[in-house]
């Protein structure tokens, strides 16, 4: 490794990086605005100067910028140097001439890294008299507050937006020293990574909108390492509570998974936590249709009482923890519990998890996704159902750039270099999904086609790489030619991923994807990459269940006692299969986060813990198992589901379900059910200690204010909470130093007060932690196929049938509203898509229908009536809905007939209000 010399100090660093790459990995004080580790340099804000000297005998040196000067051996520069002191100095007094110097009021303060830079370049008292240069602020939606006047022209904004996440609304607009950066019109901003801005901003200029309707300033946020519920990619986050209310979602580092970014519903979809819709009363059906309140006890003695009586049958969900649905499994037993998935997630959900624990071909973390050199992706619109995974599609369509300008001497990091020499040549991206999707900007082929095409196609595909692979039937031209050229463009790869999903419905679509990774792994480091749809539904599928879904509420149906967790039946199969199973079961309890219409039919009505009130393990799509703790403690009674089960199963004698702690739970877990073996080892247990034996604080440094917060209450400080099930403490006393990467609660360090402050904490910048990376990996592929789950037989070439007929439902996802819990967030309900029916023009001109047209769409569901949307960019005989939005076909409804109608009536199933009184 290369050697370099800083200060009369040697320092040994990676071969290909710049200096303040290096620098910063080493953990030295070097200010920089415009560069991302995530973004490479362009050199814009001239912050990091340093003095670079020829050799041993220069003792002058000339200035330069860190940021764009390779590390070369033995070169020597100068972080202290007068010269390169005062320059950084004088830099950011010209940065700062028309900053309005707001910070008592600034919503960045305290997390600000302009303030860092500032007072570490010594700039520390303003000279400038003349007038501040002023600008007009825009609505840029509900997400993000905009304050141009802080601007310091770092162009960090634009180029994550645009060139990084593809987003095409945000822009720089500038004439001599003027530079905008906004909306050509005010407007909600459309990109579905725009919350990133406010931690990618060094200012204040943007900032969290949500955040402001209950401000709290950053040193008094109460944080503890959490997973993000909004789907199944499993990004790692940090949620900031104060005064027992969640206040913000912030972006914690993984270095396999999320890296440095979130998507919109990641960071800004649990704000139902504190919503009109949580439940937050234990509650029993009164004779009047209302509940009646009850105390913990109380509700507890209630759930025991039905254990002792009939038939029990356990629905768990794919949104619970694994302890939550575990301890449901036990309680009812294993031959009597649902994972709650519909029977088309549960085939499609054990389709993946066979096909990469038994299949040839490894699952692809997004780190290697990033790093592909072809993608092909077969029926999933990622944007919607995994946007952190099309994120990085998007980065892996750019290598071949890289390629391209290493071939010639370009550093990877010199971004402009970079993107000049490329020019417009991309790695190949090739999708075929029912309708088009974000990612078709960069796509090199592209094709709308029904779900049972999709797996025709891939297995097409899959021919073409192997003959010895069974041919598909009988394919149009298009699709010929499609196939041509994504086995053209996959054979030419060395590291090709093959990305499918459950967005499909079809578990041969999945088995279609596996077979072109296989037919690719002889000669390739070929990977596979799975959209599950849910938090946990890996998870579930692994945890397993005596019972489908169906058959769970047939016996409900019969007169057993129903017990539901964290689950709306309502949405996962047909309402008359639900209703009979809610009318017909000797007593049906539910245990939920929100108000669902469930929750509505239920006799005993348990409040839950939401994944940031309580500690608990997820497994995301590539088998990773991965720990969220509490960050607060709740209002009682909300308590985990599995306390409450435990607590019954104590109060009913059945002291072989009494579990008192949770380390306890996942030991019990592991030992019980061998396909979660290695999940206790997700993060460390509760008897982990950092340095001089001391808990993980919560709380930064510099929390403030503790015995205030009491003050209209008390004038005594309440006892600080314990927590004996977790490394950490409810205080800001105990030490992080060395904390392991899955118990990191946060990053500060001397000076660095921003999330800038992550270097400090990486092996090297843009590595990994120095603890090591979150969570554990289940699964392997074993390299033998997987019973069933590998046959690629192609399916065969769907019927034809006139549109009068009926047409094929497709579920289309919305990252805004096909999320349950989501979409109950205030802010992202601002952003949900219109409820509109989906339809190709030929076959509207088929039926007679036009656009905008209301029609009514009728099945085996609830019918409804909607307004029709026409697309060319969608496959001929479907009709597309927005998946998971309240009266929405559930999954594998099959086909519908439309017929027009006079005016619009929204779908069923809106809005739910639960009485509890006392």
């Amino acid at each position: 490794m290369p050697t370099i010399d800083v200060d009369g100090k040697r320092y040994e660093v990676r071969d290909g990086t710049n200096v303040l790459h290096a620098c910063l990995s080493h953990g030295l004080n070097l200010p920089y605005f415009c560069w991302h580790p995530a973004l490479g340099s362009v050199g814009a804000c001239r912050q990091c100067a340093v003095i670079q000297y020829r050799d041993a005998d220069d003792t002058q040196g000339r200035l330069t910028m860190a940021c764009m000067t390779p590390v070369a051996d033995g070169a020597r520069f100068s972080i202290e140097a007068p010269h390169a002191s005062e320059f950084r100095a004088s830099v950011i007094e010209w940065l700062m001439l028309n900053h309005p110097h707001d910070c008592p009021v600034c919503e960045e303060g305290g997390e600000c890294h302009l303030q860092d830079m500032t007072e570490m370049s010594g700039h520390t008292s303003r000279r400038y008299r003349g007038r501040k240069r002023t600008f007009e602020n825009q609505y840029l939606g509900p997400f993000i507050n905009h304050e141009m006047n802080r601007c310091i022209t770092c162009y960090r904004c634009t180029r994550f937006y645009e060139e990084h996440a593809g987003g095409t609304d945000l822009q720089a607009f500038g004439s001599r020293d003027r530079v905008y950066f906004g909306r050509f019109e005010p407007g909600p901003l459309e990109s579905e990574f725009a919350g990133n801005l406010v931690e990618v901003c060094p200012t204040g200029v943007f900032t969290d909108r949500t955040l402001s309707a209950s401000y709290t300033r950053k040193w008094d946020l109460q944080s503890a390492p959490s997973i993000c519920a909004g789907c199944g990619v499993g990004c790692n986050t940090l949620p900031g509570e104060r005064y027992g209310k969640l206040k913000r979602v912030h972006n914690r580092y993984h270095s396999e998974v999320n890296g440095y970014f979130l998507c919109d519903r990641g960071r800004f979809g649990a704000g139902y936590v504190n919503g009109d819709a949580r439940l937050r009363h234990a509650g029993r059906r009164a004779g009047d249709e209302t509940f009646d309140a009850l105390p913990v006890d109380d509700a507890v003695a209630a759930l025991a009482a039905l254990l002792a009586g009939t038939e029990l049958v356990g629905i768990g969900s794919p949104r619970s923890s694994l302890e939550d649905n575990f301890m449901l499994r036990q309680l009812v037993g294993a031959q009597a519990f649902s994972t709650g998935l519909p029977a088309t997630h549960a085939r499609t959900t054990a389709t993946a998890l066979a096909l990469l624990a038994q299949g040839t071909v490894p699952a692809a973390t997004l780190t290697e996704l990033e790093a592909a050199d072809a993608v092909l992706i077969l029926g999933e619109d990622l944007s919607n159902t995994a946007p952190r995974t099309a994120l990085a599609v998007r980065q892996a369509s750019r290598t071949r750039t890289f390629e391209l300008a290493a071939s010639v001497q370009v550093p990877h990091w010199q971004d402009a270099g970079v993107r000049r020499h490329a020019q417009e040549q991309r790695s190949p991206v090739l999708r075929v999904t029912p309708a088009a999707t974000r990612l078709d900007d960069i796509c090199a082929a592209t094709l709308d086609r029904p779900p049972a095409s999709i797996a025709r196609i891939g297995s097409a595909i899959a021919h073409a790489l192997d003959p010895g692979r069974p041919a598909p039937g009988t394919l149009d031209e298009e699709e010929q030619a499609f196939v041509r050229a994504a086995a053209a463009a996959l054979m030419e790869a060395e590291r090709p991923v093959i990305v499918s999903g459950e967005g499909c419905q079809r578990d041969d679509v999945l088995r279609a994807a596996a077979s072109v990774a296989e037919a690719l792994a002889p000669r390739t480091e070929a990977r596979l990459l799975f959209a599950l749809e849910r938090c946990n539904s890996a998870g579930v599928g692994l945890l397993g269940g005596g019972l489908g879904l169906a058959e769970a509420l047939a016996r409900a149906a019969a007169g057993a006692t129903l017990i539901v967790l964290g689950n709306d039946l309502f949405r996962q199969a047909p309402p008359e299969a639900v209703r009979a199973a809610l009318a017909g079961a000797a007593s049906v309890v539910a245990i939920d986060e929100v108000e669902t219409a469930t929750v509505a039919a239920a006799q005993l009505v348990l409040p839950m813990a939401s994944s940031v009130e309580a500690t608990g393990t997820f497994v995301n799509s590539e088998g990773r198992a991965q720990r969220f703790f509490e960050v607060f403690e709740p209002e009682a009674p909300i308590r985990p589901a599995w306390r409450w089960f435990s607590d019954a199963a104590r109060a009913a004698g059945r002291n072989d379900l009494v579990v008192a702690h949770h380390d306890a739970l996942l030991e019990a877990l592991e030992e019980a059910v061998p396909a979660l073996s290695g999940v206790v080892a997700a993060a460390p247990g509760a008897g982990h200690r950092a340095a001089a034996g001391l808990k993980i604080p919560r709380q930064p440094h510099r929390y403030s204010g503790r015995t205030a917060m009491y003050a209209d209450r008390t004038l005594h400080e309440p006892k600080t909470p314990e927590d004996p099930e977790s490394p950490f403490s409810f205080s800001m006393e105990g030490a992080s130093d060395d904390a392991p990467g899955a118990l990191l609660a946060g990053v500060w360090a001397p000076g660095w007060n921003s999330n800038n402050a992550l270097t400090r904490f990486q092996e090297e910048v843009a590595g990994h932690l120095r603890g090591g990376p979150a969570g554990v990996r289940l699964l392997r592929a074993s390299g033998t196929a997987a019973d069933g789950a590998g046959d690629d037989t192609p399916s065969a070439s769907p019927p034809s049938a006139s549109v009068d007929d009926g047409l094929l439902l497709v579920p289309l996802h919305d990252v805004f509203s096909s999320d349950e819990l989501a979409a109950r967030t205030d802010a992202i309900r601002d952003r949900a898509a219109p409820l509109r029916l989906g339809l190709h023009p030929d076959d509207a001109q088929a039926l007679g229908l036009n656009e905008g047209m209301t029609v009514a769409c009728e099945g085996a569901f609830a019918p409804f009536h909607l307004g029709l949307r026409l697309d060319a960019r969608q496959a001929r005989g479907t009709l597309t809905y927005v998946h998971g939005a309240p009266g929405m076909p559930p999954p594998g409804a099959g086909r519908a007939t439309l017929r027009p109608v006079g005016a619009a009536t929204p779908p069923p199933g809106g809005g739910y209000t639960v009485l509890a009184r006392g």
